[in-house]
């Protein structure tokens, strides 16, 4: 029998934080649009195999992926009635399997529809696609040429193919600045809604809405919206942010919780000399004693390299300090001023101890990371728990 031993550092999940942020969502976007839970980068870093269950346990029963691999990741820990969606790459070989799994799939070009079509045959259930259209990002999306023929080819196979959504995504929502490109899309989303009228074939369920625009632009609230980074207690911007304040005529508002806490343990104290070299190099050199504290984890734990001599960490609800180079799997922090630390004793590195405060924008404003940038890259390897 092998025995589980412990990591060096731990994400937690807080369920009551995620469930504040739906109700939130819930209260700008109104009970009638599904509410689809992007998870794609392993749930932006929290972790599908925990965060989807505590997603589950708050109501929710649909959610995005950007691949067929997370998909499976999601199937793997969801329930029976849950419903799942491939926002991006599915290899042909894998479309037989996601029909089987009656796991719904974007089409962005006109050749995907036959592949699909024999892939429902032969699995003998009906294939569910959500057509996407090109409005303007120029990423992934249907152009209009062959929309038209696209529709009459999901109106000849209705035992085969669903016509499950009509969906398109904005290029910058959360940019204000962007807001006469966003119109531009929406505008041209109305007319392939037009063009589905015409043909006499509509969608389920129109989907354009992310967390920018779910939270800002009522108008483009449908049937459904794609809640990502909203949902784990960020806001996609200052903008969007800001437009929230002027909603509520208040200066500041806690309305969306964060609900990730990334932790270690102290793994060995030490003195230093004065004009002693921390770390690799010279990168810090003591300019008087110091008592310093050895963190076990690095840049190969996703703890960003450019934080080295800038970043700080919390150690009994105070501030400390990292001296010198972040390595591979080690760095240190100055606890001269922090009294009776011991070897053990619990570290935050994202997230709130006692009265302070580390947050995920303490690391990206110094490392020009994105706050999703950031996240993501924590490696799945590290450990996360749900808490109340």
């Amino acid at each position: 029998m092998v025995k589980k031993v412990k990591h060096s550092s731990r994400i937690h999940l807080k369920q009551s934080a995620y469930k504040a942020n739906l109700n939130f969502i819930r209260k700008k976007i109104g009970d009638h649009p599904v509410f689809s839970s992007v998870v794609k980068a392993n749930a932006y870093g929290h972790g599908i195999e925990t965060f989807v269950p505590m997603a589950e346990k708050c109501g929710v029963r649909h959610f995005s992926v950007a691949s067929s691999f997370e998909a499976e990741e999601v199937l793997s820990v969801c329930k029976e009635d849950t419903h799942i969606m491939i926002m991006g790459i599915i290899y042909e070989e894998d479309i037989p399997w996601a029909v089987d799994h009656d796991i719904e799939f974007f089409v962005y070009n006109y050749d995907r529809l036959p592949v699909a079509l024999e892939a429902a045959k032969k699995v003998g259930k009906p294939a569910k696609v959500h057509i996407e259209v090109e409005t303007g990002a120029n990423r992934t999306g249907m152009q209009s040429q062959e929309f038209p023929k696209a529709l009459r080819y999901l109106k000849k196979h209705p035992e085969h193919l669903i016509f499950q959504g009509l969906c398109t995504h904005f290029g910058g929502a959360e940019s204000f600045s962007n807001q006469f490109k966003i119109d531009m899309q929406h505008k041209r989303y109305k007319e392939f809604l037009k063009i589905c009228k015409k043909e006499k074939i509509e969608p389920k369920v129109r989907h354009i809405a992310c967390s920018a625009a779910a939270l800002a632009m009522p108008d483009t609230v449908y049937d459904m919206v794609r809640v990502g980074v909203a949902q784990y207690g960020f806001w996609p911007s200052p903008d969007i942010y800001y437009h929230h304040l002027q909603e509520v005529n208040k200066t500041s508002d806690s309305a969306l919780k964060r609900i990730f806490t990334w932790k270690t343990d102290i793994m060995d104290i030490r003195d230093v000399k004065e004009g002693e070299f921390i770390g690799y190099g010279t990168a810090y050199q003591a300019t008087h004693k110091m008592t310093i504290a050895v963190m076990p984890l690095g840049y190969s734990n996703g703890y960003p390299r450019a934080l080295s001599n800038r970043g700080q960490v919390l150690i009994h609800g105070k501030k400390a300090p990292i001296v010198g180079l972040i390595n591979m799997n080690l760095f240190m922090v100055d606890i001269s001023h922090i009294p009776n630390v011991k070897v053990g004793d619990e570290v935050v590195l994202i997230g709130r101890q006692k009265n302070n405060v580390i947050n995920v924008s303490s690391f990206t404003n110094t490392t020009q990371l994105l706050n999703n940038e950031m996240l993501s890259r924590l490696p799945a390897a590290i450990p996360r728990t749900v808490v109340k």
